[in-house]
């Protein structure tokens, strides 16, 4: 498998553990619309190939695709995984670059090394309980609505799994994996300020390592924005590296 296959086939694996309210498929396109969640959930990822002289036109669809339900259109690119060109197209009709982001990868048998004696005690659940949304909208909460937020976690197949790091009888840390086709994907990773410093994440992910390997997934992927430098170092100590860099094109 190629990396632009592999890159594809991860960020497909994302969507479905995103998933929009609304998805349209044109033309090889997911659009996805989810007006009250996280802006990133309800994004362009245009995987579909297309001939450069086609590009502009497959842009109007989308935009009035979003258009027509009072919001902008915002494009995922990942160079080589989306047609060449359409980054340029997108920057001559006033699309804005946003949000730098890492895809990376890892085994699970790698970040399961990262297991140490005295870590903390976490507790995985097959949904989303109140305490671990609780920590999650604490520290990730940037205007979504929670309902919403609720109701996207409720569209995701299983299986799933959610983890909280607990010291005492609190809970600190949180994130959660889906299992598809053989890779689990990380996500919703939050940890409150006075914990940080003391394993909690590290624990998290070790956890959601072990569930992933007894759910016929070998390896790991997660998306962090590359001007998050704890985070980045985190996942690097964990056994994570980068595949590719991607960042988003916002009309307007």
């Amino acid at each position: 498998m190629s990396n632009m296959d592999m890159v594809r086939g991860l960020q497909e694996r994302a969507a479905r553990a995103l998933p929009a309210e609304h998805v349209r498929d044109v033309e090889g396109w997911r659009l996805g619309l989810a007006p009250s969640c996280s802006w990133w959930v309800g994004s362009v990822l245009p995987h579909g190939d297309a001939q450069p002289d086609d590009l502009a036109r497959r842009v109007v669809g989308a935009e009035g695709f979003y258009a027509g339900h009072g919001k902008a259109a915002r494009f995922q690119i990942s160079p080589g995984a989306c047609p060449e060109g359409l980054d340029t197209v997108l920057a001559e009709r006033g699309y804005r670059r946003q949000s730098a982001v890492s895809l990376q990868v890892a085994s699970v048998a790698r970040v399961r090394e990262q297991a140490a004696a005295g870590s903390l005690r976490v507790r995985l659940e097959e949904r989303p309980t109140r305490a671990w949304f609780d920590i999650w909208r604490a520290v990730h909460a940037d205007g979504g609505d929670a309902r919403s937020e609720w109701d996207m976690l409720a569209r995701v197949e299983p299986p799933t799994a959610y983890a909280c790091a607990v010291i005492g009888d609190d809970v600190v840390a949180v994130g959660r994996t889906v299992a598809d086709t053989g890779w689990a994907g990380v996500f919703s990773m939050a940890t409150l300020p006075a914990a940080r410093g003391k394993g909690a994440a590290r624990a998290v992910l070790v956890a959601l390592a072990d569930w992933a390997g007894a759910h016929a997934a070998g390896r790991m992927y997660l998306q962090v924005e590359r001007d998050n430098a704890p985070a980045l170092r985190l996942y690097e100590r964990t056994g994570f590296s980068e595949l590719c860099g991607y960042h988003y094109r916002t009309a307007g």
